[in-house]
């Protein structure tokens, strides 16, 4: 099977997210389940990329990210977006 060439692959954002709850990346899910749905679910490409006390990096699609930042606004315990990014590294200045 052939790669995809670069124009046809999803750009991606990384979020940096803060939040008090104890499963933190379970709390993103719900919240994007509940506001969006699964096919908003299955649009965003949610993935974990590293997590720390109570920060987690989470990479979405780059036409998702409002949404994602509009479920995490309005879900009832307190998620938090600190950070957007193109890049990693960017992310951790």
């Amino acid at each position: 099977m052939k790669p995809l060439i670069p124009a046809h692959k999803e750009n991606k954002r990384y979020l940096l997210v803060k939040g008090e709850s104890k499963n933190l990346k379970e709390s993103i899910e719900k919240a994007i389940l509940e506001f969006q749905g699964v096919l908003g679910m299955s649009k965003c490409g949610l993935s974990f990329i590293g997590s720390e006390k109570n920060k987690v990096v989470v990479s979405v699609n780059r036409e998702a990210v409002d949404l994602v930042r509009a479920s995490l606004a309005v879900f009832h315990e307190k998620l938090e977006v600190l950070n957007v990014s193109g890049t990693l590294k960017s992310l951790k200045k």
